[in-house]
This record gives C-alpha cells, structure tokens and sequence, in this order.
C-alpha cells in the first residue's frame, strides 16, 4: 500500500434533495460521485430509511440511498444511523473501493434534538477513515470536537494514516484551529490552495463547513465541485481530493 494514491470526495447530500423546492436529485448525486473517479467518498445526511418518502415520492429508491449511491462502483460501505424518527433515520457513510476491516459508528450527540456521531472505519493497510458532521451551535461543536479529539488520540496509532471528512458547520474557523494544533493534521483544500474552501450555500458559496484533514499523506490537489448545476445538486459543494499515501521510514535507516 506504500506510495497509494487515492481519490477522496466529501459530501453533505442534504437527504437526496436539491436546495429550495423539494425536488429530489439522488440520480444527479450518484452521477457526480461516477465522474469523480473518487476511491473514497465520506457522506452526511444519507438517508437509511423514510417511510414517508417511500410511499410519496415515485423516484424514491426501493433500497436504502446508500446501496442506491454505492452501486457497483463501491463495492464497500459503512452506515452510521444517528437521527431517528419516527418515520426513518439518516446519518454518515462511507464508501470505499477497498474491503473494510471493521468500522463503528461513535456516539456524539449532546442534545437530543441534534444526534450526531462519528463514522470510524479501517481499510485495507490500517488507513482509519472517519466521517462527521457536526453541531450547529458552536457550544455543541466545542464538546464534539473534544471528544472527536480524544477518540483519535486514543484509537488511532500516530504511525497508522488517517483521513477525517465530513460537514463540520465551523464557519468561524475554531474547531478547525483546534484539529491542526492537536491531531497534527492537514486540511487537503488549505494545504493545495492556500485557504479553506468555501462550500455553502453551493450557489453562493460563502461559508467554510466542509473539510478533509489527513495526516500521514501527501496532498497533490484539491477543489470543490457542484454539478453541471447547482440546482440539480445539494445545497452544499462537495470537496473534491487526490492524495498519496507517504512511505514510511524503513526500520534501521540512518
């Protein structure tokens, strides 16, 4: 696995929907991800399952949007339910070219109308992936990225690679300033392009809440994305990265 390069794509797909008239646009989604020739792709708010729109809406898929996003193109997925209702559930997921070891979906709700967690799978070679999204109050983030921080800490060796994507609704820039000081992480857009990556609202984008971070590989390039057009997509951008594994110092070198 030394010397891998590898795709990344980060998504908040907004349940299927398009920004604005409840016009679903999983179809517009999957064919984006296709043309990515992304090898792993961290998702937010993917729909598990919605009665609801099972019976209301015809182009709903039969199966969960996971399995209907994932295809044949990846052939591995993780799922993690955090908000339930009474109708369904949606949370993260990740699919990945690669076979899963395990993966484990980590509690990180702190108020129990906002459940959140972490998505944290291990692929072929020890790479560690983990998808969030995070709190929109700021109070609520500060406690998930302590926790975020300390679950990294303490479940991922420094030698082992490891790549953190997701939706992280840090327009101020603070959780961001906390993972770089204490995870000795990268973040891939500000890294290649000298500034965080602005991706919401997709048609005006403004805001900074999408990132991925890495640590133990080299970044060669980053850029957001929305479509052919932003009406038929979420209401975020999707970041969009290619990276290569670093090799690692041989045992004994001088």
């Amino acid at each position: 696995m030394s010397d891998a390069a590898f795709t990344l794509l980060s998504l908040n797909i907004h349940k299927g929907f398009a920004l604005g008239p409840k016009r679903l646009v999983l179809n517009k989604i999957r064919d984006c991800l296709r043309e990515s020739g992304a090898s792993i792709v961290f998702l937010q708010e993917v729909v598990g399952d919605n009665q609801r729109h099972q019976r209301d809406l015809a182009a709903w898929p039969s199966e969960s949007q996971l399995e209907f996003l994932a295809d044949s193109v990846w052939q591995h997925h993780a799922y993690g339910k955090n908000a339930i209702y009474q109708h369904g559930h949606h949370g993260n997921a990740i699919l990945s070219a690669m076979p899963f070891e395990q993966w484990d979906n980590i509690n990180a709700s702190i108020h129990s109308f906002s459940q959140r967690g972490f998505l944290h799978g291990t692929i072929t070679g020890n790479i560690h992936l983990i998808c969030v999204h995070l709190g929109l109050l700021e109070s609520e983030r500060k406690l998930q990225v302590t926790h975020l921080i300390e679950h990294i800490q303490r479940a991922i060796p420094l030698d082992e690679p490891f790549i953190l994507a997701g939706d992280f609704n840090d327009w101020r820039g603070t959780a961001h300033k906390r993972l770089l000081a204490q995870l000795d992480v990268q973040e891939v857009h500000e890294c290649a392009n000298g500034r965080l990556a602005r991706t919401y609202p997709a048609f005006l984008p403004l805001l900074s809440m999408d990132r991925i971070y890495v640590r133990g590989f080299h970044i060669e390039q980053c850029s957001s994305i929305a479509g052919s057009h932003w009406r038929d997509f979420s209401d975020h951008k999707a970041l969009i990265a290619k990276v290569r594994l670093q090799q690692k110092a041989s045992k004994g070198a001088a």
